[in-house]
């Protein structure tokens, strides 16, 4: 689920976060066409779902955690974008690599966790490219119309992996109480990370269409001002 606005006519950044930014976005497009490729080989080679996250295992957790610092290029004010809006984008990919990926094995082989991959590479080398050749004025069209078009595809197939990731993890979570507290401990709390993640699967529902009809009014918005160009 992330997807941010920075389009549209706004301040030029100073030299240096103009440098940042390029820089930024020009190593997320080289991490994401690499963990793209390095899993299209792994598959052609008839790597299997068994194996697949211990190939891309670190190249996911550097360059999804990375995108944490978009939050923050927003609250300072170096990308025209939402904080909520990129804060719930960024947050749903984070939560699913570091609090199920991460801490569950039959995450790692659902069949959620290719079309994630897939879904999220292929997004991210079109928004990070985007953003990258944004910056120097350099945006060809066709780039213009795949950032704009291919989440009516991707954005669908990521969150059905991230929901797959999810309830493959559930019987896991629960067999051996992950970051569940039960009553009594030092602390006075009580939590069950089964019914988080429930919890947090079922928000998928309101939270879909407000991202999805966020992204479909920039998409008119962008498109139409292509146009008139």
């Amino acid at each position: 689920m992330a997807e941010k606005k920075q389009s549209g006519k706004k301040s030029e950044p100073s030299a240096i976060a103009k440098f940042y930014l390029l820089a930024y976005n020009g190593v997320q497009t080289l991490g994401w066409t690499y963990l793209l490729l390095n899993t299209a080989i792994h598959f052609l080679d008839r790597g299997t779902l068994d194996t697949l996250w211990p190939q891309i295992k670190w190249t996911v957790i550097i360059f999804q955690n990375a995108a944490v610092l978009e939050v923050l290029h927003a609250a300072v004010g170096l990308v025209p974008s939402s904080v909520f809006v990129v804060l719930m984008q960024v947050y749903s990919r984070v939560f699913l690599v570091c609090g199920i990926l991460l801490v569950t094995y039959g995450a790692t082989i659902s069949p959620g966790i290719a079309l994630c991959v897939f879904a999220w590479s292929i997004t991210e080398i079109i928004r990070y490219g985007y953003y990258t050749l944004n910056l120097v004025n350099g945006v060809p069209r066709l780039l213009l119309f795949l950032r704009y078009s291919t989440f009516l595809i991707l954005y669908p197939l990521g969150i059905t992996g991230e929901l797959l990731c999810m309830y493959h993890a559930l019987d896991e979570i629960a067999e051996k109480n992950i970051f569940t507290m039960t009553m009594p401990n030092d602390w006075n709390i009580l939590f069950n990370y089964y019914y988080f993640v429930i919890f947090y699967m079922i928000l998928y529902i309101p939270l879909f269409p407000v991202l999805f009809g966020h992204m479909l009014s920039q998409r008119r918005k962008m498109l139409n001002k292509c146009k008139t160009e």
